[in-house]
């Protein structure tokens, strides 16, 4: 087990920050990326309108309404992209930014199911592969991110989509 982690994988950091107005949900964290890019996981309450160390942001909730550089996904809470194509082409820019150096914050309501899905996305985009990607997420973030099997499934979807391979069959919506 690596030194101060649980044996469940996740940082005692994470195990002990403060949680935030939604039951579960945990306040912004600084993300290092398995390729080093860094990213910002966020709830939207968390929205800063002045913050001089994010380069540009990612937001999946409408909520966000962001005045400074950023692109939105239109995305269903607790569900998937509307488009996936437009998604996936705005995950891939905002990775490319966080690879150049930027911090580029990532955020939904909550910030974990549609966030923790698109970090995800950034994880296989970074090395991680896709079949792994979730766990990553859970283990670095957040233990609840990427709610839904539609959510996990996505990131499945995404990293075949990455690959030029035939993505997985999607699961029956619950």
């Amino acid at each position: 087990m690596a030194p101060g982690t649980s044996a469940s994988g996740v940082s005692a950091a994470l195990q002990t920050r403060p949680r935030s107005p939604i039951l579960g949900a945990v306040p912004s964290i600084d993300l290092s990326l398995p390729c080093g890019a860094r990213v910002r996981a966020s709830a939207c309450w968390h929205r800063r309108e002045r913050d001089p160390a994010r380069g540009f942001g990612l937001y999946l909730d409408p909520q966000w309404s962001p005045t400074w550089p950023a692109e939105e996904i239109a995305w269903e809470n607790l569900g998937l992209p509307l488009d996936f194509e437009d998604a996936a082409r705005k995950i891939e820019r905002a990775w490319q930014r966080a690879r150049a150096g930027e911090l580029v914050e990532v955020g939904c309501q909550a910030g974990l199911g549609r966030t923790g899905t698109a970090i995800a996305c950034m994880a296989i985009l970074s090395g991680v592969e896709p079949r792994d990607a979730v766990a990553w997420v859970r283990a670095n973030y957040a233990v609840r991110a990427v709610e839904t099997r539609l959510q996990e499934w996505w990131v499945l979807w995404f990293g075949a989509r990455m690959r030029g391979e035939e993505p997985p069959t999607r699961p029956a919506s619950p």
